[in-house]
Parts: C-alpha cells; sequence; structure tokens
C-alpha cells in the first residue's frame, strides 16, 4: 500500500505541464475521447480549468450518474490537491472513511479513481482532467495515460 501512495504521489510529480489552456484542453479530451471510441469505454470525459468547464463529452453507456461522479471527484481534488486515486488509497491505508478523516460528507466528495489535478510546474493546481464510468483504477490510468502521452507528445 505504501509503494502504491508513493506511486501515486510520483505520477504528480511527473505529470506537470508547462502550461495549460482551452487548447490543451481540447487535445486531451479529443485524446481521451478517441481512446474510449477505439475501446468502447463508456466514460464521460470532463475537463476543469479553476471554476470553468473548457471540455465535457459523454460516451454511450453513460447517464447522468457519471456526471454527478465527476462534479464529486472534482472537489475532492480541488480540495486537496491530489488525484482522486490518491485520496482514496490514503484513506483505504488509514482504515477511515472521507468523514471519519476530514469531516466532510461522501455524498459531496468522492475518493474514488478518475479525477487528477492539471499542475502546472512551479505554480501549483490550476484545474483538473476527469474520467467516469470505469471501475476507478481504470478510470485513473486512463486519465494518466493520457496526460502522460500528452506531455510526451508536447517535448
Amino acid at each position: 500500500m505504501i509503494d502504491l501512495l508513493a506511486q501515486l504521489l510520483q505520477e504528480e510529480q511527473e505529470l506537470q505541464f508547462p502550461y495549460f489552456n482551452e487548447i490543451t484542453a481540447w487535445q486531451i479530451g479529443r485524446q481521451i475521447v478517441e481512446r474510449a471510441m477505439r475501446e468502447n469505454l463508456p466514460v464521460t470525459i470532463d475537463i476543469q480549468k479553476g471554476e470553468q468547464q473548457l471540455f465535457h463529452y459523454s460516451m454511450p453507456g453513460t447517464s447522468a450518474d457519471n456526471d454527478e461522479w465527476v462534479r464529486r471527484k472534482v472537489r475532492l481534488v480541488k480540495r486537496f490537491g491530489h488525484s482522486s486515486y490518491y485520496m482514496g488509497q490514503l484513506l483505504k491505508h488509514k482504515g477511515k472513511s472521507i468523514e471519519e478523516s476530514y469531516l466532510i460528507s461522501e455524498s459531496e466528495f468522492a475518493a474514488h479513481g478518475g479525477c487528477f489535478p492539471i499542475l502546472i510546474k512551479d505554480s501549483g493546481m490550476i484545474g483538473a482532467v476527469t474520467v467516469s464510468g470505469l471501475p476507478q483504477e481504470e478510470d485513473h490510468r486512463l486519465v494518466v495515460q493520457s496526460i502522460r502521452e500528452f506531455l510526451a507528445g508536447e517535448k
């Protein structure tokens, strides 16, 4: 468990953007949609910068429930500055619920994988990329792989 937590924190250190704007959101969002189409993944994809939603798309097989999961995951990432998967694994490691640890409602904050902070090098978090619809580890992996591929193409 400690190794997984360290790995998740390492992802946050590695996957930082030199800049992020509306075009960046479109490129990453489109990349995730294209992968979801190829692999027939029933996911909702959401990208926010600050309080502005820059990208949102729902694949066939999703519902309004996925939109609610997105909102709850984004709230968590904005509050704690870490990926939703990291926060869920941290709580699991502590053996406590989010309500026990932080006195916040699980109906408002989802500590389940799929939301990753948009981190700007030497600046900090400015938003989040979120996927909902798959098991939480797969949601997380889809977001992380997409950010990693995008950043690799920018070098």
